[in-house]
């Protein structure tokens, strides 16, 4: 059952990162804490062609874009971020169909009764 607030993680991917209604980039990841089974932020591709990691608690999570109040949140080192988490496009199709995204980050998995402990990091 869907929470009050809660949003596919698939459909938060496909919303565009702005800046004033400027577009600097996609999502095309969410990144997860293994353990806590929270969001932890979003890897954005943007429009030069970097990967930068974008904190979950950072984006404004609109109806139509993901709205940043400063482009010093999308930060350069994503890799550091990758090691340290699970990837939402490393669990779908396999272990998940989709995830639910509540406001405050929690996440619930949509697929045959996944638990979020058979979710973690090998």
């Amino acid at each position: 059952m869907q929470s009050m607030g809660s949003r596919s993680a698939t459909e938060l991917l496909q919303l565009p990162v702005q800046l004033h209604g400027i577009r600097l980039g996609r999502s095309v990841d969410l990144l997860l804490d293994p353990l806590d089974w929270r969001a932890l932020g979003f890897v954005v591709l943007c429009g030069d062609g970097s990967h930068r990691f974008l904190v979950f608690a950072a984006a404004d999570l609109g109806e139509e874009a993901m709205e940043l109040r400063s482009a010093l949140v999308l930060l350069e080192d994503v890799e550091f971020y990758r090691d340290r988490s699970r990837s939402l496009r490393d669990l779908l199709g396999g272990e998940v169909r989709d995830l639910l995204v509540s406001t405050d980050g929690s996440v619930e998995p949509v697929g045959p009764s996944v638990e979020p402990q058979h979710v973690s990091t090998v």
